[in-house]
């Protein structure tokens, strides 16, 4: 049976208070984001920055064809937030939160210890629809404010959301966990992050994980025990 859409009919600005709507404010995290994102990309000089990088990165080849999963992030956020936001607003509430919890303390890193990485490609060796798109990311996305890596944090987070679901088939739990593993491997490959930010995003998402699913974790290990 097709699940019903979440009723925001009558919903308004002025009702934001109200618990029906609440959740929408959760929203309100991405405000804060991309303000601190503008903040601490002009406000941090480049040259303050330090340099992420270990001896992996220099094994990891460059390979444009890795966009495809890195450019599918972007799918994965709208897919997961958008459903979640529409379809299920309590697994909305736990997801958004665990996004939240990850931009704050990836903020406090990028301010207190300022980092960058040097290992994007002068130039493509092949020019082809793959360079074309990163290209455009690597224009709009500079090389700094890079650890811990967001794009692998959320991405953790829209997996652990989607193994918690128990009306996901298992089909559809291997094609997610498939999808972010692709994705958190393509932020190397395509010269975003050092093996380094990929790492440190992991105790970022643990602190998320105990946070949010913490209780739910305690009740139901209290649930099986009686």
């Amino acid at each position: 049976m097709k699940k019903k859409p979440y009723d925001y009919s009558g919903f308004s600005l002025k009702k934001l208070t109200d618990p029906r709507f609440s959740h929408v404010l959760l929203l309100g995290g991405w405000i804060f984001y991309f303000s601190m994102y503008f903040i601490t990309e002009n406000l941090i000089p480049f040259e303050k920055c330090h340099v992420i990088y270990c001896a992996l990165d220099d094994r990891i080849p460059f390979c444009e064809y890795f966009a495809i999963f890195y450019v599918g992030w972007y799918v994965l956020c709208f897919a997961v937030l958008g459903h979640t936001f529409f379809y299920d607003v309590p697994r909305f509430k736990k997801v958004q939160t665990y996004v939240i919890i990850t931009q704050i303390i990836a903020m406090i890193c990028y301010i207190v210890y300022p980092s960058r990485q040097q290992l994007r490609p002068e130039v493509f060796e092949r020019s082809n629809i793959f360079t074309l798109f990163l290209g455009w990311i690597y224009a709009f996305d500079t090389p700094t404010g890079i650890c811990p890596s967001l794009h692998v944090a959320y991405s953790i987070a829209f997996l652990s959301a989607g193994l918690k679901d128990p009306k996901m088939t298992k089909l559809g739990k291997f094609l997610l966990t498939f999808t972010v593993v692709m994705i958190c491997i393509s932020v190397c490959f395509v010269k975003q992050h050092s093996v380094l930010d990929v790492i440190a995003a992991i105790p970022v998402c643990i602190i998320a994980e105990l946070l949010v699913y913490g209780k739910d974790r305690k009740s139901k290990k209290k649930e099986e025990s009686l």
